[in-house]
């Protein structure tokens, strides 16, 4: 039976450390997966320290528990929040679909100039407006 208890305290040690070592390296944000596994490391750490009269180790790790389990419970109540979509900006004038641009070109009867021209280097302006270089 005290191998068992060895066992629980190596096994906690590895909880809490690897989920530790995860915060801290990015692996794991902490979160729920790092405050369960700090709660079971911290149960199996009381477990052995009562068993090996190593006092001051369970008193810290009941406190590391209760942390564990307030902010289990904290994380519980909260409600999930959704994510928020980015606005869709329709500037005036300015078809935000192909599907709409084909519309425009056919009420208009003109082609875009973006579309009827090759891409060259910028077009002079002048004082009445910009011409298109061909």
């Amino acid at each position: 039976m005290e191998l068992l208890w060895e066992i629980a305290g190596w096994a906690g040690a590895a909880a809490i450390l690897s989920a530790y070592l995860s915060v801290s390296m990015g692996w794991l944000k902490a979160g729920k997966g790092f405050q369960t596994a700090n709660l079971f490391g911290s149960v199996a750490f009381i477990i052995n320290g009562t068993l090996h009269g190593a006092w001051p180790s369970v008193v810290t790790n009941v406190a590391w528990f209760l942390i564990s389990a307030v902010a289990l419970v904290r994380m519980r109540s909260e409600s999930p929040v959704a994510p928020v979509e980015p606005a869709h900006v329709q500037y005036p004038g300015v078809p935000d679909t192909t599907g709409q641009m084909a519309v425009v070109e056919a009420l208009t009867g003109s082609i875009p100039v973006a579309a009827s021209r090759p891409a060259v280097a910028s077009a002079p302006v002048v004082a009445d407006g910009p011409r298109l270089a061909l």
